[in-house]
């Protein structure tokens, strides 16, 4: 099977495009007789609203909204229940493009990155954006993250550093160097005291995000890799790569504990999560079509069609009961998958 190997456990929650989607808003899945077979299902939700390929979506803690953001100069908030856009975080005087976000532990900020090295801080009701920084050296911001208690976030950029930021004062507390080239993702750990990095210099890192020192390099991807995450437990590290595999790391020790394969170079990991049970992995392919893995057993439980291009980024809601994914297609799309049989 030729897959896009971009992955999530699932549970909680980070080019060309196609013809551009008319209006803003959610529309309804279509009445397709595949939505209800057990192995295949379309989205509940289409939110059609970005000029460019979604490159960013989270879910907020309570599952009720959603941020996403493209190559515009904006990013959008969404209601989950209803599809609606509810908020638009709008950068005045910026033509460029954000290219992360994500909600911050309470649900109250929003944190984003920019291509021109910048990131900001945003009130998630009002779009009101109260902290600005800017610390990449005008180079791209790839990922950002709050800590676990919102206090601090973490970016990693093309600048090849990662950076540590008072999230309230906007303050950069530390500058994590060690990757040869850029960051691609970024992650705090569970317990905030380690941030774990992947970058296109084939490695992952962990760090200690009190004093910025590298105290693990885990290297055994063949290729760049996009997208990294901790576990629930902290005790295990998530990464999707370049060579089309998915692993699963200690984070103590280095040692590669699952690798999943299946993806030809070339169909990437970009957006890797952990989830409160870890018994999910989602992965996606270059026509859009995603499938959902026990994490496990490697056995297939789900197949989920709708995105006219590949896809780019995903999340899981905190209940684990929906999926939201973004496409090169322009498209974000809600997924029901609370019938999924999780039962070993």
């Amino acid at each position: 099977m030729r897959v896009l190997l971009a992955l999530l456990l699932a549970g909680i929650a980070g080019c060309d495009g196609s013809s551009s989607p008319s209006g803003g808003g959610a529309v309804p899945a279509p009445a397709d007789s595949q939505a209800n077979k057990s192995v295949e299902r379309r989205e509940t939700f289409t939110f059609e609203g970005h000029k460019g390929p979604v490159r960013s979506v989270s879910f907020s803690p309570d599952g009720r909204r959603i941020v996403s953001c493209s190559e515009e100069a904006v990013g959008k908030v969404w209601d989950a229940q209803t599809g609606q856009e509810v908020l638009t975080l709008i950068q005045n005087g910026y033509v460029g493009g954000m290219t992360c976000v994500k909600f911050s532990p309470d649900g109250k900020r929003i944190v984003s990155g920019t291509t021109d090295g910048r990131v900001q801080v945003w009130d998630s009701d009002t779009g009101r954006e109260p902290l600005e920084v800017k610390g990449h050296h005008s180079h791209l911001v790839r990922s950002v993250c709050f800590s676990p208690d919102g206090q601090r976030i973490v970016s990693g950029g093309e600048d090849k550093t990662l950076r540590v930021w008072d999230a309230e004062t906007g303050q950069e507390m530390l500058t994590l160097e060690g990757h040869t080239k850029l960051v691609r993702s970024v992650c705090f750990s569970p317990d905030g005291q380690r941030i774990v990095s992947g970058g296109e210099d084939k490695t992952l890192k962990v760090w200690d995000s009190q004093t910025g020192q590298e105290v693990l390099t885990l290297e055994g991807d063949s290729g760049i890799v996009f997208s990294v995450s901790f576990s629930p437990d902290g005790k295990r590290i998530l990464s999707g790569s370049y060579d089309g595999t998915v692993k699963v790391w200690d984070a103590v020790t280095g040692v590669e504990w699952l690798t999943f394969k299946g993806g030809r170079r070339g169909e990437t990991s970009r957006g890797v999560t952990f989830a409160s049970g870890g018994i999910r992995i989602v992965s996606g392919s270059s026509d859009g079509t995603l499938w959902v893995w026990d994490s496990e057993t490697g056995r297939e439980t789900l197949t989920l069609k709708g995105h006219s291009s590949r896809f780019t980024c995903v999340s899981f809601s905190p209940d684990g009961k929906r999926m939201v994914s973004g496409s090169v297609d322009r498209t974000v799309k809600v997924w029901d998958i609370s019938s999924l049989d999780t039962s070993k």
